[in-house]
């Protein structure tokens, strides 16, 4: 049985959503993994495929020790903001509302 993993791609410097998804994970006490793209030249270049832009916190659902979803997330429209979209083992930017659905349809909060 693979265990589902949050990663958490990020940077160094502050943001508010990044700030947001932080302390909703600790409130409901889920794990995560943080890799910051500003460190990781290969994750920068994933979050760029997956979401166009260098969007953090990209969230992830990972499965075991992996780094990658666990499904390949659905396509945006090209040059569409991917901000708040659930696209299944991925949600990019997302509000507070957003990030706890996604962590209950992953099974990860009640």
């Amino acid at each position: 049985i693979s265990i589902p993993t949050v990663i958490m791609y990020s940077r160094r410097l502050g943001c508010p959503f990044v700030t947001l998804a932080k302390r909703v994970l600790a409130d409901y006490q889920v794990p995560y993994r943080e890799i910051f793209i500003d460190v990781d030249q290969s994750a920068r270049a994933r979050v760029v495929e997956w979401t166009g832009f260098l969007s953090v916190p990209t969230l992830v659902i990972a499965h075991d020790d992996g780094d990658l979803p666990y499904e390949v997330p659905p396509p945006l429209p090209k040059g569409a903001s991917p901000r708040g979209i659930n696209r299944g083992a991925m949600i990019t930017e997302p509000g507070e509302n957003q990030l706890l659905e996604w962590l209950r349809q992953h099974g990860l909060i009640e």
